[in-house]
């Protein structure tokens, strides 16, 4: 076979560029550190590192979005312990109230306290974090999710928010809580029945809030206890006013002050004296308060001048620090719930920034380059290329002419 100069000499300069582009190719990845720039480089790599990258990006957006919300998280936990803080000065402020001493000046002076108390209540419960989200609004609805509407034709304060609770996910957790569920739903009286004094009583009877002391007895009924002078001896009589029916020996009983009765399962003390014809009234409760309004129903008892004042504002107290108490316990869960969400929140956040080393490490294993391999192929690389070159050199200079001079 015969082969011509011309074909040899382009098959080597051939050779000799695709050994100078190979150089020029690892000289880049050297220089660069990526084995892998191109899909054609590599393409199974590429594919998996192209995927590796895609996982990656979506852990960084969940881990950005952990820490937003933990952000959020951390001013609503806040904010629910400044709310504690604030029920707790109401509290105190109930019981100084309590005293029958007081002068009516200083039943106003307490009032004005609880005003003020009541408005920071509100002001707590309308935060809004420092992207401007509302931290109690719920599922959102609105930029000022409790508005005060108190006053001669208003309703106290309403949720305008969208009540509920986003829940938390895998990679995610809520950024604001259900304040409807916080502070919108505290239970009446003892959660079981409340205890009121109608406004024509004229003696000084009142009592505590009471207790069910079996729930297999209580009957939900309504009840009114009446008192009555007979012979000089106060007596009081409980009266199923459900049914109309005295209830068992509760007829016609003497009254002591500071004695604990109980009937149909429920037990309360009663206190002061009584004037023939007073009565007490127990309903069972049918609904739930908002912890606004009980501290506003504690300032109006606090401003009562009407008949039985002192009776009327005792039995205010009594059912407003009791109910205050329930408010509290409903904070205190909401502050528990959003410092395990936090909990979790540091739990995720650790496991999201271990699963982005292990991904970044996953694409630097595909597309980056071996610098110790890299430099040896390089080296070997342009060793083979200038031998290439001298040979090529040598293979030109020889001549049949050279031969026969």
């Amino acid at each position: 076979m015969r082969v011509s100069t011309a074909n040899s000499y382009d098959n080597t300069i051939a050779l000799l560029t695709k050994r100078q582009a190979e150089l020029a190719a690892q000289q880049e990845r050297v220089t660069t550190g990526m084995r892998v720039r191109k899909a054609s480089d590599d393409p199974v790599a590429a594919t998996l590192a192209e995927t590796a990258a895609n996982r990656l990006a979506r852990t960084q957006a969940d881990l950005r979005a952990l820490e937003a919300s933990k952000t959020s998280l951390q001013q609503a936990e806040s904010g629910l312990g400044e709310s504690g803080d604030l029920l707790q000065k109401v509290r105190d402020l109930l019981v100084t109230a309590g005293n029958a001493t007081f002068t009516d000046a200083e039943r106003e002076d307490v009032a004005k306290q609880l005003e003020g108390l009541r408005e920071q209540l509100i002001a707590v419960a309308n935060r809004k974090d420092n992207a401007g989200r509302t931290l109690y609004g719920g599922l959102g609805g609105s930029s000022v999710p409790f508005a005060d509407l108190y006053g001669p034709s208003g309703n106290g304060v309403q949720f305008e928010g969208q009540r509920g609770q986003a829940a938390a996910g895998n990679s995610a957790l809520p950024s604001a809580l259900d304040g409807d569920a916080i502070w919108m739903r505290v239970p009446q009286g003892n959660g079981s029945f409340t205890v009121s004094l109608p406004n024509s009583n004229t003696g000084g009877v009142s009592t505590t809030m009471g207790k069910v002391t079996d729930a297999a007895l209580a009957t939900g009924d309504d009840y009114d206890i009446t008192f009555a002078d007979v012979g000089g001896v106060m007596q009081y009589t409980v009266t199923n006013t459900t049914t109309g029916t005295p209830v068992p020996g509760h007829t016609g009983q003497p009254y002591v002050a500071n004695k604990t009765i109980e009937f149909d399962g429920v037990s309360l003390e009663m206190r002061g004296t009584p004037a023939a014809g007073d009565r007490v009234e127990l309903r069972p409760v049918t609904t739930t308060t908002d912890i606004f309004s009980v501290v506003q129903g504690a300032v109006d008892a606090l401003r009562y001048n009407g008949t039985n004042q002192s009776a009327h504002q005792a039995q205010a107290m009594a059912r407003a620090m009791t109910e205050v108490d329930a408010g509290h316990d409903r904070v205190l869960a909401a502050r528990g719930r959003a410092g395990e969400w936090l909990n979790r929140a540091d739990s995720l956040d650790s496991q999201m920034e271990g699963r982005t080393v292990a991904l970044k490490a996953e694409k630097a294993g595909l597309e980056e380059l071996d610098m110790i391999q890299g430099l040896t192929d390089l080296e070997t690389q342009r060793v083979g290329f200038e031998a290439a070159i001298k040979s090529y050199a040598q293979v030109q200079r020889l001549s049949l002419f050279s031969a026969i001079g």
